[in-house]
């Protein structure tokens, strides 16, 4: 029996060339399949960071909201809402209307009109040749 060797040398160049060609294509196919993944395994970082990102966002404005809802269901905001919005008062508080200034309505003075009597032609004519 002949061992893997000497199978090895019994083979042509050309057979050699042949495997060696195979195996050069072969390891171009495994590296741009390791590139491929790369990229992609590049993409999913950075959509994961966004997305890290975006969490936070949504954490900050549910406390945010959260805070909101605890004010808005406290005496403290109801009894804002009604003084200050519904004009509301407590027992034992006095109203206090403001008005506004009554100022006496000023009466109007009346202007007399200037009433002309118009000019013939020949005053016109007088007047813009001689200048008098």
């Amino acid at each position: 029996m002949q061992s893997p060797w000497e199978k090895l040398k019994q083979f042509h160049w050309n057979d050699r060339r042949l495997i060696l060609v195979a195996v050069i294509i072969l390891l171009v196919l495994l590296m741009m399949g390791f590139n491929n993944r790369m990229v992609r395994a590049l993409e999913l970082e950075e959509q994961a960071q966004a997305m890290t990102t975006r969490m936070a966002e949504l954490e900050q404005t549910k406390v945010y909201l959260e805070a909101q809802i605890a004010f808005a269901t406290s005496e403290k905001a109801v009894e804002q809402w009604a003084r200050e919005d519904a004009k509301l008062i407590k027992e034992g508080d006095i109203p206090i209307i403001v008005l506004p200034p009554s100022a006496p309505t000023p009466t109007p003075t009346l202007v007399p009109l200037v009433h002309e009597e118009p000019l013939s032609n020949f005053e016109i004519w007088k007047e813009l040749f001689l200048g008098e």
